[in-house]
């Protein structure tokens, strides 16, 4: 707010001037990677990201599932997007995709680290391959394409980092003893970005989803409701319960909070674990 006091011994005039900001969500010409986004929550959230006007680059193992994906992305403010195949248990695999992308795209401004979780089960009960491979699949997968992207972010003094993991990082899930264990150092590591990179422009937060209406949960409800011996709807029932929305989530309104994360308007966000579960967790 500026005043200006006119001076006068009788009278004194005030002008104020209102600032006025509109949220700024325009990701044109704003290039992104969005890995595993074939399917679920990283194609919803590939499929976002392009609305909002980003060039969009798939990544995924199946090149027929990305060239059905990429021919769904919108391309009415002229985006250009683009596809490259990696497998996420071949690291090395990766690190050659991202490379050979960069050679003739070398300016990247977002990053969504996305790929599936590892098989339920016990801690107690894992194998000591089953930790090796999934840290190979989640945090140096992830290690890889942030070491790639940092370098083109840090010039354009503009990078947005999500890593889409799991709700597990706040309160750990019965039965995916593994998965808890990686995602929370998958957690610690991007705060630890966070920290580092926060000077340069680059945010780095991770979204938490809940219960989401994807072809993995249609999987996990069916694999309990065989192993219990009860009927999916019971199972769907029981679950919905746990939720204070009362219902599942929609792929889109997850990929909403991803494509939000990544915008110029969520420049001040930066290190956080946003869980998008309709409230079912019951920490803060």
């Amino acid at each position: 707010m500026h005043v200006f006091d006119s001076g006068e011994s009788n009278y004194t005039f005030r002008f104020w001037k209102i600032e006025v900001h509109f949220m700024n969500l325009n990701l044109k010409n704003k290039n992104a990677i969005v890995c595993g986004s074939t399917q679920g929550l990283g194609r919803a959230s590939a499929i976002e990201l392009a609305l909002l006007g980003a060039n969009v680059t798939l990544v995924a193992r199946n090149e027929d599932t990305l060239n059905e994906t990429l021919h769904r992305l919108d391309c009415s403010q002229g985006q250009k997007h683009s596809y490259f195949v990696a497998d996420f248990s071949k690291p090395d695999e990766l690190k050659l995709g991202i490379d050979n992308h960069l050679k003739d795209n070398p300016i990247v401004h977002i990053l969504v680290n996305n790929t599936g979780g590892p098989a339920g089960g016990a801690i107690i009960d894992a194998k000591l391959e089953e930790f090796t491979q999934a840290f190979s699949n989640h945090l140096l997968c992830n290690h890889i394409l942030v070491q790639a992207c940092v370098p083109s972010m840090k010039s354009e003094q503009f990078g947005r980092i999500i890593n889409i993991i799991s709700t597990s990082v706040k309160q750990p899930i019965n039965g995916l003893g593994v998965s808890n264990t990686t995602r929370g150092a998958v957690a610690s590591w991007s705060k630890t970005l966070a920290n580092e990179l926060g000077q340069f422009g680059i945010t780095v937060n991770n979204v938490l989803p809940g219960y989401t209406q994807t072809a993995r949960l249609d999987f996990v409800v069916n694999a309990r409701a065989k192993a219990t011996n009860v009927e999916v709807s019971a199972i769907e029932n029981a679950i919905k319960a746990d939720i204070p929305a009362g219902r599942f989530g929609e792929a889109h309104e997850f990929a909403a909070a991803v494509a939000f994360l990544c915008s110029p308007a969520a420049a001040y966000i930066n290190g956080v674990n946003l869980p998008v579960d309709g409230g079912r967790l019951s920490c803060m």
